[in-house]
Formats: C-alpha cells, sequence, structure tokens
C-alpha cells in the first residue's frame, strides 16, 4: 500500500467518492481551482469539471443552505469550511435545517451532507485558526461529529461518512495533516511514512463511524481522547513508563460507550483529553458517562485534560495545548492517586 499523509489520504477519498458517486459534489471557499488552503482538494476540479468540484463564497452560511438544498435534491455534497473557527456563521443552517431535515419530513427527505473543516490548534494559528468547536455539534440531535487522528481512518471516515444518509461534522486536526505529533513543539517532525496508519489503500474503503479503537493496551488508566492528543498521549505513556490503555474516540456523537466502559471497568483510573476549553466541554460529557457507567470501578477522580478557558493564545499556545509535559502529569496524577 502506499504511504499517505493526511491530505492526500482525504484527497484520495474525494477522488474515490466523486468517481464510484456520480452525485457527489465536493466545493468551499478555495476549494476548486486552488485546490483549498492545505491542498486537501488539489486536482480534483481538473479531473472531474466545474460541476462537481467548485468554489463557493466566502459565506459560510450560504455554504451550509447550498448543502442542505442539493442534498433534498438527491446530491452528496461534501462542503468545506475553511477552518473551524469559521463555522459558525453556518451554525443555525447546521442546526435548525440539515440536522432536522429527516425529522421534520418524517423521512421522506434526508440531509447526506459532509461538512469538512480543518480544526485544532498547535500551528500557531493564534485565536482565529485554532478553535475546537466539536462540543457545540455534539449537542445537536440528528448531527454526528468525526475526528480521524491519521491517514488511514482519515480516508476511510470520510468515505463511510458521504455515503451514508446523515450529516457529519468532519473535523480535520490540522496539526497531524503532514505528519503525526508528539507534544514536544521543539521536536523533529515526523512522517506518515513511518506510521502504520500511514499505510493507505488505494482504492475504496470504509471506516465504521461510531466505533472507538484501543490503540494502546495497559492496565494502569484509561486515556480516552481524539485528534492530534492520540500522538500526544501515546508518546506521553511510553516516555513516562505508564501502562496506560489509550483509546481513540474517533467518532463524538455517537460515540462508543462500549469501548470505553470496557476499558475503565479494567484500569478504575481515567484520563479524558481535548484542545478545547474546560468548562462544558466534550470531556465533561466524556466524565458524567463514564460516572454513571462505572462508578464502582473508579479508583480516583476522573482526570480531564484540556485547553483552558480562553480565547486560543499565540504567544502562549504551548501552555495552552496539552503537550507532552501536561499529559505526563495528569497520568501521574491519575495513577498515583489513593
Amino acid at each position: 500500500m502506499p504511504a499517505m499523509n493526511m491530505l492526500q489520504a482525504l484527497n484520495s477519498a474525494m477522488d474515490v467518492l466523486l468517481d464510484k458517486h456520480p452525485e457527489t459534489v465536493v466545493f468551499g471557499e478555495d476549494s476548486g481551482y486552488f485546490g483549498g488552503v492545505f491542498g486537501a482538494t488539489q486536482g480534483l476540479q481538473k479531473k472531474y469539471g466545474l460541476d462537481r468540484v467548485f468554489d463557493a463564497p466566502i459565506n459560510e452560511a450560504a455554504i451550509a443552505a447550498m448543502a442542505i438544498g442539493m442534498a433534498a435534491k438527491g446530491l452528496k455534497p461534501i462542503a468545506e469550511i475553511q477552518f473551524a473557527d469559521y463555522i459558525f456563521p453556518a451554525f443555525d443552517q447546521i442546526v435548525s435545517e440539515m440536522s432536522r431535515l429527516r425529522y421534520r419530513s418524517a423521512g421522506q427527505f434526508v440531509s447526506p451532507v459532509v461538512v469538512r473543516s480543518p480544526w485544532g490548534g498547535g500551528i500557531r494559528g493564534g485565536q482565529t485558526h485554532s478553535m475546537s468547536p466539536e462540543a457545540f455539534f455534539t449537542h445537536v440531535p440528528g448531527v454526528k461529529v468525526a475526528v480521524p487522528s491519521n491517514p488511514y481512518d482519515a480516508k476511510g471516515m470520510l468515505i463511510a461518512a458521504s455515503e451514508g444518509d446523515d450529516p457529519v461534522i468532519f473535523f480535520e486536526p490540522k496539526r497531524i495533516y503532514n505528519g503525526p505529533f508528539d507534544g514536544v513543539p521543539d521536536a523533529p517532525l515526523s512522517s506518515w511514512a513511518k506510521h502504520p496508519k500511514g499505510e493507505v489503500p488505494e482504492g475504496h474503503y470504509r471506516v465504521e463511524l461510531g466505533k472507538a479503537e484501543v490503540v494502546r493496551e495497559g492496565e494502569a488508566c484509561t486515556v480516552i481522547t481524539y485528534g492530534t492528543l492520540v500522538h500526544v498521549a501515546v508518546n506521553a505513556a511510553e516516555k513516562a513508563g505508564i501502562d496506560a490503555e489509550i483509546i481513540d474516540l474517533k467518532t463524538l456523537a455517537p460515540y462508543d460507550i462500549e469501548t470505553i466502559v470496557a476499558s475503565v471497568n479494567k484500569t478504575g483510573r481515567v484520563v479524558v483529553a481535548h484542545e478545547a476549553p474546560r468548562t462544558s466541554g466534550f470531556g465533561a460529557e466524556l466524565a458524567a458517562q463514564i460516572q454513571e457507567e462505572c462508578f464502582y470501578a473508579l479508583e480516583a477522580p476522573i482526570f480531564r485534560l484540556t485547553g483552558w478557558d480562553t480565547p486560543y493564545p499565540h504567544a502562549h499556545e504551548w501552555a495552552y495545548f496539552p503537550g507532552q509535559a501536561r499529559f505526563i502529569r495528569a497520568l501521574q496524577t491519575v495513577t498515583e492517586a489513593r
């Protein structure tokens, strides 16, 4: 199998979908001729034409509204919001229309829209290019939320999302587009070619949404995370010498509570980690559900490792980002608690 980075894997997924499904269309700000701000749609307009891959106006609400109309008429739109920070003008369309179309029409219409968006920090993007707004969307019935952590999953999950009948918010951790990140900002860049999940089939395959993966088995504690922090967690556990079991959630709505419960009942100790601010972050939902399902197995309080309740800072990015040092302290705190 060829080695691909995440951008190449996403491009390959859209290539497969455009080729296999004539109803698939791809569009967004700079998604056509330019190929996307990060290059995820590069070459697709030339291959499939202006009617299948095209640029949208700088109007996120219009992008979402267009996608809803296309889906209602039988198309399979894959719409790109250039940065997750700018998804909020589309929020009303996603919440009030896209998420409810199947329900309000009693199944006469569906909304098979995928909204792709580069997401998360770690690239010196500051307050306007580093947000992790996933918690807003996990609260919306009718919308699925997916966050891949590697090229293999990125391609398979995007294909599965587009081939379904429900809207999917597909957040792409831009810090790991070109390689995994161990949480040490000054460390040399790593390549996906050296990672097992950098091997990506060229053809069609699916990675089912709603299923988590245990990426590292262990007995001392359970770490539940997604996106960039999956790699930070693995490296932190190995550096600290802690036998942590690490779960890559992959899909946040619906999330795989069965895998979580099985791990927590085994380890009795939990770290929930995400980049977004702490208050009302998605980790709070996970902590509450774990408390309900695994109360008698818990040996220590659930530890939430998160960003802070501030806008994402530029100058103090690595104090905000849950990097390797913060992860190690969290693992030590949980495993040493009595």
